[in-house]
């Protein structure tokens, strides 16, 4: 519920206080329970608080350190109870109210005059400078008398709220009806999904896999939580799953649905029948990592997320005591905000009353009560600069029931092709509103300034803003993502990873063409256009590895280059660190922030002397450590000391990310039977194209094609090992059903999903001859190349 909501209950002195709450959330109970406990002593006139959670009452006795047993939803009731009615006598102390005696009503305008503040902590600042709350048994309607009989009173005499709380399993992020990912901030999401040791990357992906799959209590919570939104999931599209995994965590998370299904499979042995295919996202980082051709990976990376709402400092919920967990996950916001007050911070392309005038006049009328209140044009000139965010807007809008339409139909399309549909349906809409569009269209490529000025064209008018508001935010969105410096740099990203892809064949040159990106990233300023920074070419460096551990064997340094090939690497990674500590703030860099500004302050103070002196004398550590001890250079030789100190530390951080890069360059090696089944599988494609598709197309390639695939299980049920091991004696065994007979095929990717593995399952899909077949695509989360830095080198690494 958006803040500008409330604000219409507070400025309005007709309305009825509010009676009833109702609180919908994807995070355990005890995560959200501050901020329902600041919604209610905001708003103490509530006297019916309703709270629906997607996380079960199972899931919550099952996570980890949990404050919450079995009978999850009943002691959170009690437990809010408790807390309300505690700072409900506090404020009513502070303030000098009575309890009521016989009548619920009080003078008009008798409101409390300061209200109890609960932790701020976490939340935006309210638009208000004055919040007057009304107290608990403030109304302005005499029916109310007739509710006193149907009320419970607490010991004080106080109106007692009546708490109740359900389980709403169906929040879900829908991109479109195939498509889905699960809130960014939900406890799901957010929760670790391995355990910080040698075999685990980060604890927002599943483990490296090994064959062993964790069992007991060495289970991740995230494989808790992710199998009961699954079977839920299932439950309500009234499905009987045949459950296949691939991957430990995976097999994991199919154990625990099997186990959650057996009982609900044998009543609805009748039932439509479905596969679930459940993958590991450590299976392939590359796809991830790369930057695809995809119009929606361009946009999640080109536009500016909305802040989070809170904060793993302010957490206090089981996450941070997890003992899974040695680092708190956060998870990017996939609220995107398409700043479309861009459209109205210019003249408009045709006349009319501006949307901004209109909507300062209404914001004028509504303080003209206050004498201090601005007059409109001064008001207007505000918005034009600051509350002009107020008109971002989102991918899927809500005004118009085609924002999933047109969403659904550009995941589906390469970027041109996409961008070209985006031009086609603005050029459809300013044909409906009869808006003439006097302007050269290119044909066969649809181009920013194209979309910048169809855009202007249709905002023109405010009645055809609204109505348009869809394919509006949607046009502008892939008008910035188009526009620079985001297109160069995208480019730049696609054609260096060509370039990589290229020399995979020769370890020199693919440390050769790593090594070099290092050293352009040192001349990339912050504003410069086709260069990519230091951060940018850890992410390159990234797939360099995994595309040399796909083609060459360990060397004796434990990774796939030679130890000079990686010495030089780590040279260049340190000197590039040395010489712009500022571009290069990362979490294995902790600590050692201020050591690296001085560094620089000293190596920028002594230039001057060396221009003067015509000439660079370069630090001769050997000449300084044989005369240590000589007075005359005891200064100096401190001082060499301390940057010597420093290159050594820096050389140990570099050495854990090399340890990273080992660890990615070895994922193939981990899964010999599976890398040779793909292997044959692709021999036997013959098409170049299939090799550069990734692990999602191949997979759903082979199934439609029912392929065997090595290392997928097949998860049975109660009923079906029963039948396997009583009744297979005798002959009447079941025997096991196969993924690709399945007409509806649900595939899950634990760890996340990205916009191009989206279009490249509709492919696999539509190149396997199967119309009959209907597959739905999940992931934990939708992952940009940003996203997976974070997690891998980033605030959400084991860094």
């Amino acid at each position: 519920m958006s803040p500008l909501d409330v604000v219409v209950d507070w400025n309005s002195t007709s309305m009825d206080p509010t009676k009833k709450m109702v609180v919908i959330t994807s995070r355990l109970l005890s995560d959200a329970h501050r901020y329902i406990l600041r919604c209610l002593s905001a708003h103490q006139t509530v006297l019916c608080c309703t709270i629906f959670t997607s996380i079960s009452e199972i899931a919550h006795s099952a996570y980890v350190d949990s404050p919450l047993g079995p009978d999850a939803f009943r002691e959170y009731e009690s437990l809010l109870l408790q807390d309300y009615e505690e700072i409900v006598r506090k404020s009513n102390t502070k303030d000098h109210i009575s309890p009521p005696v016989n009548e619920f009503r009080e003078s008009p305008g008798s409101k409390c005059e300061e209200r109890l503040v609960v932790e701020d902590e976490g939340w935006l600042p309210l638009a208000s400078n004055e919040e007057d709350v009304p107290s608990p048994v403030a109304t302005s309607t005499g029916r109310d008398l007739d509710e006193v009989s149907s009320m419970s009173f607490t010991q004080d005499g106080w109106p007692k709220l009546v708490v109740s709380v359900h389980h709403f399993p169906m929040i879900l992020c829908p991109l479109s009806p195939r498509v889905f990912v699960l809130p960014s901030e939900g406890t799901i999401a957010e929760s670790c999904f391995s355990n910080d040791h040698e075999d685990c990357l980060s604890p927002g992906l599943p483990p490296i896999n090994t064959g062993v799959s964790s069992d007991g209590e060495d289970i991740p919570p995230g494989a808790i939580q992710t199998a009961h939104f699954l079977y839920h999931l299932v439950t309500k599209m009234d499905l009987k799953m045949e459950i296949f995994s691939l991957g430990d965590l995976s097999k994991s998370v199919g154990k625990i649905l099997t186990d959650m299904s057996s009982l609900y499979d044998v009543g609805r042995r009748n039932k439509r029948s479905a596969g679930l295919l459940l993958i590991d996202r450590t299976l392939d980082l590359m796809t991830p990592c790369c930057h695809g051709d995809s119009l929606i990976d361009r946009m999640l990376s080109s536009l500016p997320r909305r802040e989070r709402m809170t904060s793993a400092a302010h957490t206090k919920g089981p996450q941070l005591q997890n003992k899974h967990a040695s680092v708190s996950l956060q998870r990017a916001p996939l609220d995107v905000q398409i700043p479309l007050g861009r459209i109205f911070s210019e003249e408009p392309a045709t006349g009319g009353i501006r949307l901004l005038e209109s909507i300062a006049a209404v914001a004028s009328g509504w303080a003209s009560s206050d004498p201090q209140s601005q007059p409109i044009d001064s008001v207007y000139q505000n918005m034009k600069h600051s509350e002009i965010d107020l008109l971002n807007g989102s991918f899927v809008s809500t005004d118009n029931f085609q924002g999933a339409h047109y969403l659904e139909a550009i995941l589906d399309r390469k970027t041109r092709d996409a961008a070209l549909l985006v031009r086609k349906w603005l050029q459809e809409t300013l044909r409906r509103e009869k808006i003439p569009l006097n302007m050269k269209i290119r044909p066969g490529v649809a181009t920013a300034p194209e979309l910048h000025a169809m855009v202007k064209l249709l905002a023109s008018n405010q009645a055809s803003f609204v109505r348009n508001k869809g394919i509006i935010q949607l046009a502008v969105a892939a008008e910035i993502a188009l526009s620079e410096p985001h297109r160069s740099r995208w480019d730049t990203f696609i054609s260096a990873e060509r370039i990589l892809s290229v020399s995979a064949g020769d370890s020199q040159n693919l440390s050769g063409q790593i090594r070099d990106l290092i050293h352009k990233s040192m001349l990339a300023g912050p504003h410069e256009r086709g260069l990519l920074s230091f951060r940018d070419v850890l992410i390159l460096a990234v797939v360099g590895y995994m595309l040399a551990g796909g083609s060459f064997s360990t060397s004796g340094s434990g990774g796939p280059f030679s130890w000079e090939e990686e010495h030089s690497l780590k040279e260049a990674i340190v000197d590039a660190v040395l010489e712009n500590p500022a571009a290069a703030r990362f979490q294995f860099l902790h600590g050692l922030e201020e050591e690296l500004e001085a560094n620089l302050k000293k190596l920028k103070s002594e230039e001057p002397k060396e221009a003067f002196s015509g000439k660079s004398t370069p630090v001769d550590f050997d000449d300084q450590w044989g005369s240590w001890d000589d007075e005359d250079t005891d200064q100096s030789s401190e001082q060499v000391y301390s940057d010597m100190q420093l290159r050594l530390e820096l050389r140990d951080r570099v050495d854990h990310i090399f340890k990273m890069f080992h660890k990615l360059s070895g994922l193939k090696r981990r899964n010999p039977s599976f890398k040779e089944g793909l292997l044959a599988f692709e021999s036997n494609s013959g098409s170049d194209s299939y090799t550069s598709r990734g692990l999602l197309y191949k997979l759903l390639t082979m199934v439609l094609g029912n392929y065997d695939i090595p290392g997928l299980e097949y998860h049975s049920s109660v009923v079906g090992r029963f039948f396997k091991s009583g009744f297979g004696r005798f002959g009447l065994g079941q025997a096991k059903p196969k993924l690709g007979e399945q007409n509806v095929l649900l595939v899950f990717v634990v760890g996340g999903i990205n916009g191009l593995e989206v279009r490249e399952a509709w492919e696999a899909a539509s190149e396997s001859g199967r119309p009959d077949v209907e597959l739905i695509l999940g992931g934990t989360t939708l992952l940009t190349p940003d996203d997976m830095f974070d997690l891998l080198l980033g605030s959400s690494s084991y860094f």
